[in-house]
């Protein structure tokens, strides 16, 4: 990666969900995720309420009367984790609904797993990622 810039990693089906979100929103979430990716925080990105210091962070967009937010983590060594994206569908209230929660607790979990799994290959190949000769 160029730069300095992170790996950016999709979970499960976070880019195809994101994939479907109207192209305005895709590009504040793609601004948001580039700026990750470079070690720095998009002005509306927050902590993912619950992991307060952990380096999991939420992005909202209102877009056409709808909400849309991205989930991702920069709280693994060398990468961004994308875990979520979804549009929020509860008229009430502006908490994380608790199903959604629950799939970003299984998708960092997974990412954990997958990240443990990258720094290994990484390790084996050489510390830049690229094989030794």
């Amino acid at each position: 990666m160029a730069n300095g810039e992170k790996p950016l990693f999709w979970i499960a089906s976070s880019k195809d969900d994101l994939d479907d979100f109207p192209p305005d929103v895709q590009d504040v979430m793609g601004y948001a995720l580039d700026l990750a990716q470079h070690g720095k925080k998009h002005p509306g990105a927050k902590p993912l309420k619950g992991h307060k210091g952990a380096g999991v962070l939420e992005v909202v967009d209102d877009y056409d009367g709808d909400t849309y937010r991205a989930v991702y983590t920069v709280r693994f060594e060398g990468a961004v984790y994308v875990l979520h994206a979804f549009q929020k569908k509860a008229k009430k209230g502006i908490a994380t609904p608790k199903a959604e929660l629950r799939k970003i607790e299984a998708r960092l979990r997974r990412a954990e797993q997958e990240h443990a799994e990258w720094m290994k290959e990484k390790d084996r190949n050489g510390q830049d990622g690229s094989n030794p000769q």
